[in-house]
């Protein structure tokens, strides 16, 4: 039986609030929109939110994959709402977001694994809120250039897409993911002109040394902003935490990225991919 690891102070989460923040709360809570800011009980929810950035999930919130360290239901998805683009669309004009990230489930059953889907939304998104910067968190959609040319070709500020751990673990903690594929989705949007992104979560039981190597990996595939964050156990089922990272740690880290190439680095252990993600628009324009 894994050994439990106490949880430090400095992961104690301070919701916070200011004005912004209250109202868009407000709005979410009176027109019963889905953020995963609220489902996922993100801890940056309150700092996100008062700097008007969101983050949204499409394709229903049934995964087709059983990630060992995901909280999201796995199982059967039902069918695709033909709505969701436009209500996505209008749901972040009507919060007047400055960034909104949209993200999905993975949809294996599909043909296009959700593809249109997301182009779709992409579209509605920019003629609803032309003044909204969008980043979209995409799944790998099994590698497949032509679905990955979809996303591109609808022309999204930003792209991301998580790396999620080191080489070593990726077979532990990932079920049908993989390595080299997130690799090869990096790299081929980034050959396309697209600023790709990527997240990496550590206290899993990697080394310095593979969380190094895993960013000379993303740099040689073209991504150009990394998170690092703390991976924290969503249950007791999941897969358990090895370690917390200290801040000092996080900090290290951050400044061996910049060091390596990487434009821009969110690394503390509150870190999550859609941290304080419209900073990153500036690297997209840049």
């Amino acid at each position: 039986m894994p050994r439990h690891v106490r949880k430090p102070d400095w992961l104690k989460i301070n919701f916070g609030a200011n004005e912004r923040y209250t109202e868009t709360k407000r709005i979410v809570d009176g027109h019963c929109l889905h953020t995963i800011c609220s489902s996922g009980r993100c801890p940056n929810i309150g700092e996100c939110w008062g700097r008007g950035t969101a983050t949204f999930m499409i394709g229903g919130d049934i995964c087709t994959r059983a990630c060992r360290f995901c909280n999201t239901k796995s199982g059967r998805p039902m069918p695709l709402d033909a709505s969701e683009p436009a209500n996505v669309a209008r749901s972040i004009a009507l919060m007047k977001l400055r960034y909104a990230v949209v993200t999905s489930v993975d949809r294996d059953d599909l043909p296009d694994l959700g593809a249109a889907h997301w182009v779709a939304t992409i579209k509605e998104v920019k003629a609803a809120a032309p003044g909204t910067a969008l980043e979209v968190l995409i799944p790998d959609f099994q590698g497949r250039d032509s679905l990955l040319d979809m996303i591109a070709d609808a022309a999204p500020d930003v792209v991301s897409h998580n790396i999620e751990t080191v080489r070593r673990i990726t077979p532990l903690v990932r079920s049908r993911a993989d390595y080299d594929t997130s690799l090869h989705v990096l790299g081929h949007l980034a050959s396309r002109g697209v600023t790709v992104k990527s997240g990496l979560m550590v206290g899993l039981g990697e080394t310095g040394k593979e969380v190094e190597q895993t960013m000379d990996d993303l740099l040689a595939n073209g991504c150009a902003i990394l998170t690092i964050g703390q991976y924290l156990q969503p249950t007791h089922r999941h897969y358990p935490v090895h370690e917390y990272v200290s801040p000092a740690q996080f900090d290290t880290y951050r400044e061996v990225a910049l060091a390596k190439g990487f434009k821009e680095v969110e690394s503390a252990p509150l870190v999550r991919s859609s941290y304080r993600a419209d900073k990153h628009l500036d690297v997209a324009r840049g």
